[in-house]
């Protein structure tokens, strides 16, 4: 399909619709701190908590762009 492999869809799904999906999430952590009132300090904690996963999956990508895989 335009030339591009499987392969390369494949990539550009994953890279771009899973970036997006972790936007999507970011804003939903931002909505359940200011519907609930958190406040400064609880807001923070609920994006490191809820974050964290998102973290480690923008590690591996990040990773595996430098060193080659």
């Amino acid at each position: 399909m335009f030339g591009l492999t499987e392969e390369q869809i494949s990539d550009f799904g994953t890279t771009f619709g899973i970036g997006a999906f972790i936007l999507f999430m970011l804003f939903i952590i931002g909505e359940i701190a200011w519907k609930s009132k958190a406040g400064k300090a609880g807001t923070i904690i609920l994006f490191f908590v809820l974050s964290f996963g998102m973290v480690g999956f923008i590690a591996k990508t990040v990773m595996q762009k430098f060193m080659g895989f």
